[in-house]
């Protein structure tokens, strides 16, 4: 029997996933196995997507899902519980587990860029991504707060970003989708020519490869990043998860 594994998510016929797995299938003679994009306009078609599928053996899945799926699974990994948002499901004896891969992608990737100045963190955003990104800073005892349209706990509201809060972030670490490919001339509302030598940004979109958010970044002389290597590491953590 055909290994069916794939992605869920909304609007993902850009993802880099179905690709990756499909080539890396080929390249190391992994027999019986498929990778298909499950693009779902509403978190309800799930239901479909396993009545349809009998041979699913594992999903990732991607925004906007990420938070949603939840009540969808029997179980959840100790770290999918802390961060609340789930990227990897592993199917076993008809169940459905839940994982997060996205820190581990997330902080493998930003350490070998970390610089003794580099102590705190603005999260651009507070969906399932972010969740995983401030887990991995927790980890690498990083201090962190989010933007978003409105204040809250922990949360600065995007049009009180200013020169100060530049002095108090030297991280910058967007996990919106704003500029991920077509809509390339979007990018989060900040005032970019505060960024400096001393900054790093770091973007989690990797289509295209440069977003507007780390071309203004660089511009004004940040280190910068996207997340093509994150994507890579998560993905292979996939692979592990679902053949334990």
């Amino acid at each position: 029997m055909v290994k069916l594994f794939g992605l869920i998510g909304k609007d993902i016929q850009y993802s880099f996933s179905k690709k990756y797995f499909t080539e890396r299938f080929a390249h190391t003679n992994t027999e019986n196995c498929l990778y298909e994009n499950f693009d779902m306009a509403h978190i309800d078609e799930f239901k479909t997507v396993l009545s349809k599928h009998p041979n699913l053996c594992g999903l990732n899945v991607t925004i906007p899902y990420k938070e949603t799926i939840l009540p969808y699974l029997d179980e959840l990994s100790n770290q999918a519980k802390k961060i609340g948002a789930v990227n990897v499901i592993r199917f076993k004896n008809g169940k459905l587990k839940g994982y997060n891969s996205d820190a581990y992608g997330f902080k493998k990737s930003l350490k070998p860029l970390l610089q003794s100045h580099h102590k705190k963190a603005l999260i651009l955003g507070t969906g399932g991504a972010a969740k995983a990104v401030a887990f991995a800073l927790e980890e690498l005892d990083i201090q962190y707060s989010f933007a978003s349209r409105k204040t809250n706990h922990n949360t600065i509201a995007y049009h009180h970003i200013n020169a100060t809060s530049f002095d108090n972030f030297q991280i910058w670490i967007n996990c919106t989708p704003l500029g991920t490919s077509p809509n390339v001339n979007f990018c989060p509302e900040i005032p970019y020519e505060y960024f400096t030598t001393k900054h790093l940004a770091y973007d989690l979109i990797y289509n295209p490869e440069e977003t507007l958010f780390l071309k203004k970044a660089k511009k004004m002389g940040a280190v910068t990043k996207n997340g093509s290597e994150m994507l890579i590491l998560q993905a292979e953590k996939s692979w592990r998860i679902w053949n334990k």
